[in-house]
């Protein structure tokens, strides 16, 4: 029996040294471990902020803006020919149109103007059985000085008059409503 003890005891030594070796051993693994994996963390994060920082370096691109929309020229600041072709024959032709008269010829010349007999800028627009006009720009600019004669059918103007003078600002719309304000002055498309 005391040798069974002895064995015994042995036994729970040997156990208890394994047991405390493999405890101890555990342990260096498990501080061991968490050096590791407290150096990996670290490496990580450092690793983490690197790629954040290559990132934004890498990434030269702006954050997306809103790009303005762009305002588009007032027609009154295109080119010339551009506004007299595109914007006044066409706002001319609608508004006589729309008070029951019909346009037989409307155009933009560089030529004799009526009367004077010197070289500008002519629109010339044969309103069918009624009148005739010429608005009259001394240069390419909408600006320039202006004039405007009128005759009736198949006559020659008599009267060559200055045209929006007194005004700084020159529209479409002021040049159509005077041009207007003119024909009705003389009874041919309307009255007063």
């Amino acid at each position: 029996m005391e040798e069974n003890l002895e064995q015994k005891s042995e036994n729970y030594s040997d156990i208890s040294n394994n047991t405390s070796n493999s405890n101890s051993e555990q342990i260096k693994e498990t501080k061991s471990e968490k050096v590791l994996n407290i150096n990996e963390k670290n490496l990580n994060s450092q690793n983490n902020s690197d790629s954040k920082v290559e990132k934004k370096d890498g990434n030269d691109t702006p954050p997306k803006t809103i790009p303005e929309a762009k305002k588009e020229l007032p027609v009154e600041k295109k080119p010339f020919q551009e506004f007299i072709n595109i914007h006044l024959i066409p706002s001319i032709k609608e508004e006589i149109n729309q008070r029951g008269f019909e346009i037989k010829n409307i155009n933009l010349k560089n030529t004799n103007r009526p009367i004077a007999g010197d070289k500008c800028w002519v629109v010339n627009c044969e309103i069918k059985d009624t009148c005739t006009f010429w608005l009259s720009f001394e240069k390419e600019d909408i600006s320039s000085l202006k004039s405007i004669s009128l005759s009736k059918p198949n006559q020659k103007p008599s009267i060559i008059e200055s045209f929006l003078i007194d005004e700084k600002r020159i529209t479409l719309k002021l040049i159509i409503s005077r041009v207007l304000q003119r024909l009705n002055g003389q009874k041919l498309i309307g009255v007063n």
